[in-house]
């Protein structure tokens, strides 16, 4: 069985709802869905949330209102039946009457996690809805019934199996009866340790989609959205990037990390740790050979760049460094005591300066740091990321990208902690010119 995926954009509106049933049922075989909610609805939840959280219950059942009228529409444009319409009008006025009972109670982020729950919920009812009207035989699943995350927030591998695997059959082929067609759950949305509705946060929907593909053994999992799978280079910065067909899961990880945004670096895991296949597709171009993502890598060859920008560069200077033991371990707690993630790290016998994404809590780290040492502020810096078999036995491949950069003034450079990655600290002044620059000498 494969697990097919689709964001936002591609059930945004009714008729991107019919080209994604098309494409579901496309190849006659079983298939398990994984379905965002339609584009613009969470970003409304949480403007209701927004308005309760200030004790505005009026401006909350405003945005309510308006989104009921809009989904009104969508109920009119996808549905021809009328026992159709009459059933989804119904389900949708359950729905909203369940977001305006947040107005009359008191808010906290527990009420709020289940009004953004509610996109994911309407989205999958409604194609499921859709789906059956079509004459295909489709079984919605709850994944508040079997996605659950442990005490750490972190999904729960072992009962999302076993609870998948239960629920799915419950609706297993009774003798003479058709067989299930598609499999539709809600992506992002799931249930915590203590049974409360959560959500999976970092990846949200493919997150969804690589833990069912795990926990089922798909043959693949596919993540469709509206671009063309992942580009050698930035298609914003660079003209004529090409979509990368093949990638390691590692370089997939890298690439995602430091900026490629069609993908979340962890999502993948799952699916990675089960060996199932990843296919990046474009619901614009379903013919598109797209990207897999594998655990097969492609040696000898540079695959792709990506850019992550607003990095501030932090330098620690001490003299009292040279042969002091602890002292890494001493500046690293003061970025875990702010809870603030470290991109790059480079050391010599009497500093080290490192590269961080959130600059929150600066002013606070600086003041610690400065315990230790004279501490230095470089702002307004972004970090190229070249991806490939970037093994240290690969002789020259460091040079070509070296070449690439040679007119390009470099803060750092980080490269061995990983076969899959070189990474350059620059101003971002001077990321257009770098990323065109390593485009000519490695892909053309």
């Amino acid at each position: 069985m494969k697990v097919m995926k689709f964001g936002g954009t591609s059930v945004g509106t009714p008729q991107r709802m019919k080209e994604v049933a098309q494409l579901v049922t496309k190849s006659g075989e079983p298939v398990f869905v994984v379905l965002s909610a339609m584009s613009g609805t969470t970003n409304s939840l949480v403007e209701i949330s927004d308005y309760l959280y200030k004790k505005n219950p009026d401006g909350a059942n405003e945005v309510i209102n308006m989104l009921e009228r809009k989904y009104e529409r969508h109920v009119q444009e996808l549905y021809t039946s009328e026992e159709t319409q009459a059933q989804t009008r119904d389900f949708l006025r359950e729905e909203f009457s369940y977001l305006r009972s947040f107005t009359k109670e008191l808010f906290t982020s527990f009420e709020e996690k289940s009004i953004v729950a509610q996109g994911e919920i309407i989205s999958t009812n409604m194609f499921v809805n859709y789906m059956k009207e079509q004459g295909t035989k489709a079984v919605l699943l709850n994944a508040l019934d079997f996605m659950r995350t442990d005490k750490n927030a972190e999904p729960d591998p072992v009962y999302i199996k076993e609870k998948l695997a239960a629920a799915m059959q419950g609706h297993s082929q009774e003798q003479g009866e058709e067989p299930v067609q598609v499999f539709v759950t809600q992506g992002f949305i799931c249930r915590n340790a203590y049974g409360e509705i959560d959500n999976l946060q970092r990846g949200g929907s493919d997150y969804t989609a690589s833990l069912v593909g795990a926990a089922l053994n798909a043959e693949e999992i596919q993540i469709w959205t509206d671009i063309d799978g992942m580009h050698n280079n930035d298609p914003r910065v660079v003209e004529k990037t090409q979509p990368v067909h093949q990638l390691q899961f590692e370089e997939a990880a890298e690439l995602a990390y430091f900026g490629a945004k069609i993908l979340h670096p962890t999502c993948v895991q799952p699916a990675k740790y089960a060996g199932i296949p990843v296919r990046l597709l474009n619901t614009m171009q379903p013919d598109a050979e797209g990207t897999t993502i594998s655990n097969q890598t492609e040696y000898g060859k540079i695959k792709a760049v990506a850019a992550k920008d607003n990095i501030t560069a932090i330098k620690i200077k001490s003299s009292r460094m040279l042969l002091a033991t602890g002292f890494l371990r001493k500046v690293f707690e003061i970025f875990e005591s702010y809870q603030t993630p470290i991109d790059m790290v480079c050391t010599s016998e009497v500093g080290v300066s490192m590269s961080i994404d959130n600059s929150a809590h600066l002013g606070e780290i600086m003041d610690e740091l400065k315990k230790y040492g004279t501490v230095t502020v470089d702002t307004g810096m972004c970090i190229i990321c070249v991806v490939g078999d970037l093994d240290w036995s690969n002789i020259g491949f460091e040079t070509r990208v070296m070449d690439a950069m040679k007119d390009v003034p470099v803060r750092m450079i980080s490269y061995g902690g990983s076969n899959y990655n070189i990474s350059f600290l620059i101003r971002e002044e001077d990321k257009r010119r770098a990323l065109q620059s390593l485009s000519d000498h490695l892909f053309k």
